[in-house]
Order: structure tokens, then sequence, then C-alpha cells
């Protein structure tokens, strides 16, 4: 019993110190870019060693790729937790779609340096990283994609729709506007955003009028 209680706190330790690396790191390469940040920069600013850092991460690279990882799993477990809350509830797609837009801006309410690092990555194609952004970037997609056919299914939603393009679409526009919400509105409230982009949900998405 002693070992196992002492391993489970090694890993909750563990945890608690990558927790601290990556928010580090992404607000500093949030600031100042990926080339410009040091591991002695994150050590100092996770306020760890830097014999830590390469302890838990073989490199910063390493490190930024488990950071995009984690980041883009939180958001794709938000979305996934907000689409069966609304199958609990007996709600409709369309509802569904609607909470998962506003699980997306509440996580990216939460973590704006990682959004934004996250947008900017999807841009670059010369990363050692890209196909693990390509990976997790698919699994979010594949959350609104897996609401979409059922809607389809079910004759909630047309045929017509290109379900692939359609939830990247949902996803990307979420990203956007919660980028320009925060960098340009941000006196606007996570309501008030959600709102407007619920009704541009239900009045095309949905085909209602």
């Amino acid at each position: 019993m002693e070992s196992s209680s002492t391993a489970s706190q090694g890993s909750s330790r563990r945890e608690a110190t990558r927790q601290k690396l990556y928010e580090a790191a992404v607000t500093l390469i949030a600031e100042q870019g990926f080339s410009a940040t040091t591991v002695d920069e994150i050590a100092e600013r996770a306020g760890v060693a830097k014999g830590t850092v390469y302890y838990n991460f073989a490199s910063k690279s390493v490190l930024f790729e488990e950071l995009l990882r984690h980041g883009v799993g939180l958001l794709t477990a938000s979305l996934r937790q907000a689409a069966e809350q609304a199958a609990r509830e007996g709600r409709g797609r369309v509802d569904a779609l609607d909470a998962m837009i506003r699980a997306g801006l509440a996580f990216i309410d939460r973590y704006p340096a990682f959004t934004q690092l996250y947008v900017a990555e999807l841009w670059r194609t010369n990363r050692a990283w890209q196909s693990t952004l390509l990976v997790v970037r698919q699994e979010a997609v594949a959350v609104v994609e897996g609401v979409l056919r059922e809607g389809v299914e079910s004759g909630e939603f047309s045929e017509e729709i290109d379900v692939p393009l359609t939830a990247a679409a949902l996803v990307g526009m979420v990203l956007v506007a919660a980028l320009d919400w925060k960098s340009f509105q941000p006196e606007r409230s996570l309501d008030d955003v959600h709102a407007a982009l619920s009704r541009l949900l239900q009045g095309r998405v949905s085909g209602r009028p």
C-alpha cells in the first residue's frame, strides 16, 4: 500500500511539474517566439532547475510538441464533454454544436496564449512537430464531425452538408472569432461573443430562418 501511495504521489508531483513547464513555455513562446525562447528562461519562469526541464522533456522541441498535444487534448475533451452533456439532456445536434461553441470559447478565454500559438503553428510547414499538430487538430475536428454526421443521419441537417469542411469551418470560426475578441474587443463578455456565434450557427448550419 505504501509503495502504491508513494508512486501515486510521485506521479502527481511530476504532472504538477510538467503543468508548470507547459504554462511557462506557452507564455514565453507567445511573448517572444519559439526560437528566441531558451530552456533557461522556461525553467526560470516555471520556478524549477534547468535539469528538471530535461528530466521531463528531451529537448525544447519535445516540450513544445507535448505542449501542443496537451493543449489540444484539453480542447478536445471540452468539446466532447459539451456534446455528451447536450445528448444526456435530450437536446438536438444544433444545441450540441452550440454547447461546443461555448466550450471552445471558454477554453480560449482560459488559455488565450496557447490558442494564439496553436493558430500560428497551423500556418507553418517547416516544424518538426507538424505531423503531430495535424493529428491533434484532426482529433478536435473529429468531435464536431461526429455531431454533424449524427445530425445528417437523423435528418436534422441537410444531406448536402460537407461534414469534414463544415466541422473544420466551425472550429476555425470559434478560434478566429475568439482571437479577435481577445485582441480587439476584450470588453465583450463570453456570453456576448457566444450569443453572436450562436445566432450565426442557428441561422446557417441548421438552416433555420
